[in-house]
């Protein structure tokens, strides 16, 4: 499986080629985009509001389908991001091969069980083996795989994999933090649940010496937002 020569490895429940034609070739960033509404998406929220006995023609609800649609839009944008023209050449050869550690990334996705909101934080790592990629690609890299609908395990493997794809490091670590609106608002209804998810490769993974000097990063940088 592959999406502009990345290939997904360890989502076997995912076929990426599915989403191919959703990528918008040359499009690196979600800043500046337009957000369209979809009279598919209208009509549902249409259905929606009348099955649940409201009025989708009462002035507050009016404008309500074409907003949602909007929303949609804005939210799994990350679909239609070409990988290519994110890191648009944006890999440096420097001789360093120590940990390049970046911390508490905010994110936002939406579960795929209930179309619900998740979000908190992600903490990046990777040894590089004679290549270092661009500050604002590591963000950007988050932001790719979290506005799709998604559970956190997965994103966080796809984070992984891409990075260690992309720059063949000596080891990359993932740890996401997420909290999970289908578990605050609805369910078990514990607003102070927290889902921490990891994705360890190469030296990470082999050595708990490295792995240790990640996680008391992340848990230095995790303390500081307390």
């Amino acid at each position: 499986m592959s999406t502009n020569g990345y290939h997904l490895t360890h989502n076997h429940d995912l076929d990426e080629d599915h989403y191919e034609h959703l990528i918008v070739p040359g499009r690196g960033k979600l800043e500046g985009m337009t957000f369209l509404s979809d009279p598919r998406i209208e009509d549902a929220v249409r259905t929606v509001l009348t099955a649940i006995g409201e009025i989708p023609e009462r002035e507050g609800l009016q404008k309500t389908p074409s907003r949602v649609a909007k929303m949609y839009a804005e939210l799994t944008a990350g679909y239609h991001i070409d990988p290519q023209a994110l890191i648009n050449g944006a890999i440096f050869h420097v001789a360093y091969d120590e940990m390049v550690l970046v911390t508490n990334i905010d994110y936002y996705s939406l579960c795929e069980h209930h179309m619900l909101p998740f979000f908190g934080q992600v903490h990046v790592a990777y040894i590089p083996n004679g290549k270092v990629v661009g500050l604002s690609k590591i963000p950007r890299i988050v932001e790719m795989f979290a506005r799709r609908l998604q559970v956190q395990e997965r994103m966080t493997v796809q984070i992984a994999d891409f990075i260690n794809e992309t720059l063949e490091p000596a080891g990359v670590a993932v740890v996401a933090e997420g909290t999970h609106m289908c578990g605050v608002m609805r369910g078990v209804k514990k607003a102070n649940a927290r889902m921490v998810t990891s994705a360890m490769r190469g030296a990470f993974r082999e050595d708990p010496k490295t792995r240790a000097e990640f996680m008391a990063h992340v848990n230095r940088a995790s303390s500081r937002q307390d």
